[in-house]
């Protein structure tokens, strides 16, 4: 489990695997992609807005995400396409949104459909906000970093809330380059002093490391789920 995520966590939101899943065949030693810099915009871009908003929405049961805000990602930024109801927001990431030392970091492939809670939306979100504007400034993957550990100095980032959390449970993601969508799970966000056991022979919680303090000072906690959003079974891990 735990060699798993590790890999996992070099993509995206979310993130490449290290370990099969049950029954795979030993995928062939290859050399990984190599994505130095950031490819043109329009690569990172989804043509049909109805596309983005229809992925977005996926990353959450529709009893959520019909009712929630949805956000799709433009030129200039992300743009509310949908106003929604219940406090939850909804939107497809991109790779920038990995660990600064990802080497995926810049695939314009990657897209990961997640759906933040209330507390999520009001204090993980802004970090989505605040990489995307270094990224369409032209920044590079360091000046990003550089920037963000300045933001959180300066307190220009809001604080974690509590109970924040995020749905990611969307067959429509491609979260790497092997195993495309991965497996629909829950993520919950702590202060990085929070103990849950994760990667603990046996326990279902593993520890993302998305942020985990390089720089920004949260843990990410995942727990897979059985069922996809739409209701049908995941494979089991």
């Amino acid at each position: 489990m735990n060699k798993h995520l590790r890999r996992f966590g070099y993509l995206i939101i979310l993130y490449a695997l290290a370990s099969l899943l049950p029954g795979a065949a030993a995928p062939a030693q290859q050399p990984p992609p190599s994505y130095p810099s950031m490819a043109p915009l329009s690569q990172y871009l989804i043509a049909d807005r109805a596309t983005e908003i229809a992925m977005a929405r996926s990353a959450a049961p529709a009893s959520i995400s019909d009712h929630a805000t949805v956000l799709v990602l433009q030129a200039h930024g992300y743009v509310t396409a949908v106003k929604g109801t219940n406090g939850f927001v909804c939107v497809v990431e991109r790779g920038w949104m990995s660990p600064f030392d990802a080497p995926l970091f810049w695939d314009p492939k990657l897209r990961g459909p997640i759906c933040f809670n209330p507390p999520a939306a009001k204090s993980i979100l802004p970090m989505t906000y605040k990489r995307t504007e270094l990224v369409l400034a032209g920044r590079s993957r360091e000046q990003i970093k550089k920037a963000i550990e300045a933001a959180l100095a300066n307190k220009q980032l809001p604080a974690l809330e509590p109970g924040a959390m995020s749905y990611m449970m969307s067959k429509q993601g491609f979260l790497d380059e092997q195993y495309g969508h991965w497996m629909p799970h829950l993520m919950f966000y702590t202060s990085t002093n929070v103990d849950w056991g994760a990667d603990l022979p046996g326990s279902p919680v593993m520890l993302n490391p998305q942020f985990h303090g390089a720089p920004e000072p949260v843990n990410v906690l995942m727990i897979t789920v059985g069922k996809w959003s739409d209701g049908t079974p995941a494979p089991n891990m």
